[in-house]
């Protein structure tokens, strides 16, 4: 039988397709082909079967599919370290809010979201799930990169450097999102803050945008017990419950945080088949709590990873957040068997995928899908011996463990080097931003 030609043929020791689920193949090859994957197959019959242009061998590796960041402000990694062992309402309003009053503008904006971006590729992310000002700026950034990006149409009734009021906030993103619509890998989300921050008149709106659009909608939802008890006194009702009676709640809504729930929030979650994105170490950091995954996650929600920003993190590291999220569900269940590997895993990358409407094309690997393939190495000896990839993945391995990364099929990362953007232009981005911060 004559060969059949593909782009690229990756030989791996270990692939955790993630689905089906609990899957881990031993000696088999990811074929591509125009940026999507052909066929999974044992590497002796690929060999056989395909003609590749290029041949990667990954014989001391575990291959995935790269990870999705489900909530992250990209930009704020140049306010890395700002203000640290703050509580959430403090950190926001005596650092964060005066540094963005100084200095977000859309420079600002495209070099936070490049240092965001690279540190993201080298550990594995292929996509992420971004709310922040000048969405413009953000686009350009991860467009440059060839990162697969999902933007926040940011709102919030208060002016800030990008925008004077709500309205102006959504004018100006509609504007970015119709200049990038039909981009590959950029695509977009209405991002109303939180509910402490949107009126009623303006949640109506953007609930009639979305199915207008077809656009998720990401927000912050019950991250703080002040939130929820200021939303009870001003507007009668949970945060939850209040955007419910506005008509947000549904498959396409992204709640991010959701660590203070009562059994009728997540009833009233999982009726409407919400989505979550659980941010463990940024919720732990700011002394937020935790959120209740493994429940959510019994309840049949999609509950992906979020890094947060850099700025309450103080990483955008996603092995990190899958660590994290499983030790907790451990330690809150008393259950040893509690969130194991595979399912960290999957939350990382297929719940992170369906919570964005994007799992017909990435989140796991299989053919048909885009080839958004991570690599990490396993031949040092602190991370052996191996006796079962996935464990090794959560609970062994990390970001400095990735090699090589893949978006639709086209190569990112190479032996832990970023192609897109050099080392030293990165140190110049942050350097400047470090000193004008200070300042």
């Amino acid at each position: 039988m004559t060969p059949v030609p593909v782009d690229l043929l990756i030989e791996a020791r270990y692939l955790i397709p993630v689905e089906p689920y609990d899957t881990t193949l031993e000696h088999h090859s990811i074929a591509i082909r125009d940026g999507r994957i052909a066929a999974i197959l044992p590497t002796d019959q690929a060999r056989t079967r395909f003609n590749a242009a290029e041949t990667v061998s990954l014989p001391e590796h575990i291959v995935t599919p790269g990870l999705i960041n489900l909530h992250s402000h990209a930009a704020m990694t140049l306010m890395r370290g700002l203000a640290d062992d703050l509580p959430l309402m403090r950190w926001l309003q005596e650092a964060i809010w005066p540094a963005e009053a100084r200095h977000a503008s859309h420079a600002f904006v495209r070099d936070g979201s490049l240092l965001a971006g690279a540190e993201m590729l080298r550990g594995g992310v292929t996509t992420c799930n971004d709310m922040y000002f000048f969405p413009q700026a953000s686009a350009e950034a991860f467009d440059r990169l060839g990162m697969r990006a999902a933007l926040g149409i940011t709102v919030i009734e208060f002016p800030s450097q990008y925008a004077s009021d709500a309205d102006d906030y959504l004018h100006k993103g509609l504007a970015t999102f119709e200049t990038w619509r039909d981009h590959p890998l950029i695509s977009f989300t209405l991002a109303p803050h939180a509910p402490y921050t949107v009126s009623n008149a303006s949640f109506e709106r953007i609930g009639t945008l979305a199915d207008e659009l077809e656009l998720p909608i990401h927000i912050h939802i019950h991250e703080t017990v002040s939130e929820i008890n200021d939303s009870q006194r001003d507007f009668g009702q949970r945060p939850i419950a209040r955007l419910e009676s506005l008509g947000l709640l549904g498959p396409y809504l992204i709640g991010v945080h959701a660590v203070h729930l009562s059994e009728e929030d997540i009833d009233r979650l999982a009726l409407h088949r919400c989505a979550i994105a659980h941010c463990p170490t940024s919720n732990m950091k700011l002394a937020s709590g935790a959120a209740p995954a493994n429940q959510l996650l019994g309840r049949g929600l999609p509950v992906g990873l979020g890094s947060d920003g850099a700025a309450s993190n103080n990483r955008l590291d996603l092995w990190r957040e899958m660590l994290q999220a499983s030790l907790l569900a451990k330690l809150g269940t008393g259950d040893a068997s509690s969130l194991p590997a595979h399912e960290a895993l999957r939350m990382a990358t297929l719940h992170g995928a369906r919570a964005l409407g994007m799992d017909e094309h990435i989140g796991s690997l299989l053919p048909g899908k885009a080839a958004d393939i991570c690599a990490l190495r396993i031949d040092s000896p602190d991370s052996l011996p191996l006796f079962d990839a996935a464990s090794h993945v959560v609970y062994v391995l990390g970001r400095h463990n990735v090699s090589d990364v893949w978006i639709n099929g086209q190569r990112r990362l190479r032996g832990g080097e970023l192609l897109q953007i050099s080392n030293t232009e990165l140190l110049s981005i942050a350097l400047l931003w470090q000193n004008k911060l200070r300042q």
